[in-house]
């Protein structure tokens, strides 16, 4: 992810929104594991598809994001859906992260260099509370191939961006693996993220 918050006030203008108004589809494939009254936190939540639907299944759930258009577009999104969704415009490290709070952190899309990646996701690991879970989609280094084929498809165009099951396995060590998984999808996700893509899939669980 480009931390720079102008690059996404950029990207997130106009009334369309960037990356569609669903969830993304691998977060809504995992729907039986939430459940209302459950807390939620997404970081980078961009215009709020992701936690508005989150919102929508029962939870009290939190919206990060350091663009301020994302975040008023995010408020306007759960208004048209009538939910709650909780934004905060901030950057992820300066925002006061609770220690074993939150039922579900979800991770889509949240590229970083592997220092800031690692400190994200060690933030993550202890904003768990027992028996809390992870939910993480990103792209992976072999994206690049499909990128180049179709530059549509998006993800970030430096492989020091991307994310391995690897690299998870090692972030995220102390927690329980449940699904940690690199393979081929299709997104269908607005205009930057349109067509034939490789992802990794994780879910990893804090022991109760």
């Amino acid at each position: 992810m480009n931390r720079d918050a102008k690059f996404w006030d950029d990207r997130f203008a106009g009334a369309e929104y960037t990356y569609g108004e669903t969830p993304n589809a691998f977060l809504a494939s995992q729907k039986a594991q939430f459940h209302p009254g459950q807390t939620a936190l997404i970081p980078a939540d961009g215009e709020g598809r992701n936690g508005v639907w989150l919102a929508e299944q029962g939870l009290i759930a939190t919206s990060l994001d350091h663009s301020e258009v994302g975040t008023t577009k995010a408020a306007a999104l759960a208004e048209k859906r009538d939910v709650a969704l909780d934004t905060v415009l901030t950057d992820v490290f300066d925002w006061d992260w609770p220690e074993s709070y939150f039922d579900h952190i979800v991770l889509i899309y949240f590229h970083l260099p592997a220092e800031g990646r690692r400190e994200l996701h060690r933030l993550a690991a202890k904003a768990l509370r027992p028996g809390g879970r992870i939910t993480l989609e990103a792209f992976t280094p072999k994206n690049l191939i499909y990128r180049a084929e179709n530059p549509k498809v998006g993800g970030p165009p430096e492989e020091h961006l991307l994310m391995t099951a690897e690299m998870l396995a090692v972030d995220f060590e102390g927690l329980r693996p449940i699904l940690l998984k690199e393979r081929d999808t299709v997104l269908r996700e607005g205009k930057f993220h349109d067509g034939k893509a490789a992802v990794v899939n994780a879910i990893f669980e804090r022991d109760a």
